[in-house]
């Protein structure tokens, strides 16, 4: 006897409770993002407020010490009114007076999204690009300031590839877009001279942070993949699933500059992944080199004459990139514990036991 008819519940009533927890669940975000949207909304137009005062009455700095003293105490229970927040709240409205990343409403990312956004990136290009990935991806701060440390929007795209021949648009440019150049792999801790070998285990075992650097919809399938054609045995070093690409992508690492028969051989996995992996419904398999140099010319003239979609691209164990730009205002990380540390006071404030 099942559950449900122990219990008298009638037929279909698991998928009826189920339909409302997903309406439930659906309700309760639409009410934290607009919640989200209205508290953004208020502080664009206190810090439009305090710009507008203090260039047309001359206020000094010391009004935001004032209006945040005055703000805490006609409203003790919200946070966010310190000071240091203020003067964020102003520096949106000044750098974001449409109240908009590029096409992308401002109020579709959390504060501190918002105030990362301002305070590490100097162009509106950058922020544009940077608040569209957020949003679509779902970011957390962490891992938009990570992408911002590592200069995604640079190196998106970058890569030597031959998938406008190769495969039909739109996905061609999609999967163009899907590689960079070049990755950091500077999180491994291994000097510039490190085999292939070594390279290879240290990505697996720090295969979270290699994913994260790869960008999203890559899911690891498995290392030295096991390839058998016509009895003799071949492996792949890496090889992925693309969840948004779908399709297999065979990733190969060469600790040498590039060369026009690594490309070769690679075609050769990805036609074997092709008959013997893939799925009638997926896309073709894409193969992506992962050289310790290249020379961009050699490289095309190289992918021209190979029939599977392949990318070139190079990394860098060492880090090389500039670091992007800082501001003299108060990091966010140090606004962060402001805050948790005014929440921690009124804790402990109001929540005494009886002595």
């Amino acid at each position: 006897m099942s559950t449900s008819k122990a219990l008298g519940t009638p037929a279909g009533y698991a998928d009826w409770l189920a339909g409302i927890k997903t309406r439930v669940n659906a309700a309760r975000q639409r009410a934290v993002l607009a919640a989200n949207a209205e508290l953004v909304a208020l502080y664009w137009q206190i810090g439009q407020d305090i710009l507008q005062r203090q260039k047309a009455q001359g206020w000094g700095a010391k009004v935001i010490e004032r209006l945040a003293s005055d703000l805490r105490e006609a409203f003790p229970e919200m946070k966010g009114f310190s000071a240091r927040n203020l003067k964020y709240m102003r520096y949106f409205a000044e750098h974001c007076p449409q109240q908009r990343f590029g096409q992308q409403p401002a109020a579709q990312l959390p504060w501190f999204h918002i105030v990362t956004l301002l305070t590490q990136l100097d162009d509106e290009p950058d922020r544009a690009w940077y608040a569209e990935q957020a949003v679509k991806q779902g970011w957390s701060r962490t891992t938009l300031t990570l992408s911002i440390k590592h200069q995604d929007w640079q190196r998106q795209g970058r890569a030597v590839t031959n998938f406008e021949a190769r495969l039909p648009a739109p996905h061609s440019e999609l999967a163009h877009e899907t590689l960079k150049d070049p990755y950091l792999f500077d999180f491994l801790g291994l000097g510039k001279d490190a085999h292939e070998r070594e390279i290879e285990n240290a990505l697996v075992r720090h295969i979270t942070r290699f994913l994260l650097e790869l960008g999203t919809g890559f899911a690891f399938v498995g290392r030295q993949h096991r390839l058998e054609v016509a009895g003799d045995e071949f492996f792949i070093d890496l090889l992925f699933y693309h969840t948004r690409l779908k399709c297999y992508v065979v990733v190969e690492l060469k600790a040498t500059a590039f060369k026009p028969e690594h490309a070769g051989q690679l075609n050769f996995y990805l036609s074997a992944v092709d008959a013997q992996i893939k799925a009638p419904d997926d896309k073709p398999t894409i193969g992506l080199l992962l050289c310790k140099s290249q020379n961009w010319l050699v490289a095309e003239y190289a992918l021209s004459g190979i029939e599977k979609p392949i990318g070139v691209a190079e990394y860098e164990l060492v880090r090389a990139l500039p670091e992007p730009l800082t501001t003299s205002l108060p990091t966010v990380e140090q606004l962060e514990s402001e805050l948790a540390d005014e929440m921690a006071g009124d804790s402990q404030v109001t929540g005494g036991g009886e002595g």
